[in-house]
């Protein structure tokens, strides 16, 4: 069940991107009075199809992608007949150049003001909670292997990040420092200071989910949810019991308690919950991945920052540019070699995960809006095959006068297919195996 809702998410999502994408393009094309043959949401073979007036309107088996058929255009297609003869006035190839590179940019700027609009409608709706710098240093972070990796310890307080204070934890994490040069981190650690540097290769580790937030605020809590008819029920502990102490441990934090518990993978633990002003001896039995079906509640302070509707548009273009900014600097990275592609890069299954196996409609959205960003980065590459190809042969002909042949513009469209071909078997078939084989 959990398979399906992660793959429901990403069929839903990229049908939306890729219907707004190619909207976009087909949209501009009809304004300017070109003739648009076909328009697919998914690659063939067809499974519906309804013809509206001009324009055949089409479902593709193939749920990855989509496009828009214009007439007298050189595409993925690669249907060159109709440029045998000479342009009729309805055909993009008949139109000036200036309306070609708006139909071009079509669907780059309508993945944009999709992701803004997303972010935006977020922000207002349910405005930005988040834990406070301040209230994160009263018991230090938790890392996990990575951060442990880099150089963090349990308990450590991180007082500034690039030798300035911050406000919020989740800055931390922010893409400026993570992809940033010479970042560093300053932490207290048993009444001194200590700088931990950023790895110039900690990309290469940020693209596993389970590693991506490298620290975490250390937590007290108490217990939020039971599971019903699991271990924790059938134990007796309730919600908004604090657990304090197991077998001969004491437990203050979330990942004591998980510490704790996986010594018991398997058998039954001796604990105790304080309920009230009572404390109450229990026995639970501990699955062998250490589990015993219960949701944490933390008790740190979280803070929350509402947004007017007016608001949230400056925030929320803020955040839409900042995920192309990531981008471009995990670019950058992996060109200067500092970040590996196999690593790095990608495809439908990481993506899946990243929505995750519970259906969480503010989680859908803030997923969907950024791959609406990083889909728009992608196709602005100069690639041909991509609407970033076309962009850059149509301002080569703005700028010098000199339109390309369409032979030439053909055979650049193979080559940036065979491109594009290749980088989606490495993407979808080889490097899952290898990331497999380790």
């Amino acid at each position: 069940m959990d398979i399906l809702v992660m793959v429901g998410q990403l069929l839903l999502g990229l049908s939306i991107l890729v219907g707004v994408h190619e909207a976009g393009h087909m949209i501009s094309a009809k304004w300017f009075g070109m003739r648009v043959e076909k328009f697919s949401i998914g690659f063939p073979p067809k499974i519906f199809g309804k013809q509206i007036g001009e324009t055949e309107y089409m479902i593709g088996a193939v749920p990855l992608g989509g496009f828009v058929k214009i007439t007298g255009m050189v595409d993925e297609s690669l249907d060159t007949d109709a440029l045998s003869g000479p342009p009729q006035p309805y055909e993009f190839r008949a139109k000036p150049a200036w309306q070609r590179l708006i139909v071009m940019l079509g669907g780059i700027i309508v993945n944009v003001l999709t992701g803004i609009i997303i972010f935006s409608l977020l922000l207002y709706a349910y405005g930005e909670t988040y834990v406070p710098a301040r209230e994160a240093e009263r018991f230090g972070v938790i890392p996990n292997e990575l951060g442990q990796k880099i150089g963090f310890r349990t308990g450590d307080k991180i007082v500034k990040i690039n030798g300035r204070p911050f406000e919020r934890f989740n800055d931390v994490y922010a893409p400026d420092v993570v992809l940033g040069s010479a970042s560093y981190y300053t932490v207290e650690r048993n009444g001194q200071l200590v700088d931990i540097p950023v790895p110039v290769t900690i990309m290469n580790e940020l693209s596993d989910q389970d590693k991506a937030l490298f620290v975490a605020p250390r937590m007290p809590f108490k217990v939020k949810r039971v599971v019903p008819g699991n271990n924790a029920s059938k134990a007796g502990i309730q919600a908004n019991d604090r657990i304090v102490r197991i077998g001969d441990t004491p437990i203050q934090f979330f990942d004591e308690l998980q510490a704790a518990l996986l010594k018991y993978a398997g058998k039954t633990a001796p604990i105790q919950v304080q309920r009230g002003s009572q404390v109450l001896p229990l026995q639970v039995a501990v699955s062998e991945s250490g589990k015993v079906g219960l949701e944490q509640e933390p008790l740190l302070k979280l803070e929350t920052r509402d947004y007017s509707l007016v608001e949230s548009f400056p925030e929320g273009t803020k955040q839409a540019f900042g995920i192309i900014t990531t981008q471009a600097k995990a670019f950058g990275k992996i060109l200067k070699r500092q970040a590996s592609a196999s690593e790095s890069l990608g495809g439908p299954i990481e993506i899946a995960q990243q929505y995750g196996s519970t259906w969480d409609w503010p989680w859908f959205w803030r997923m969907t809006g950024m791959l609406s960003m990083v889909l728009a980065f992608m196709n602005l590459l100069p690639i041909p095959a991509l609407d970033g190809g076309h962009v850059m042969f149509l301002t080569y002909e703005m700028l010098s006068g000199r339109k390309p042949s369409d032979k030439f513009l053909e055979n650049a469209q193979k080559v940036g297919m065979v491109l594009i071909l290749s980088l989606m078997v490495f993407i979808l078939v080889i490097n899952p195996i290898m990331k497999a084989m380790r």
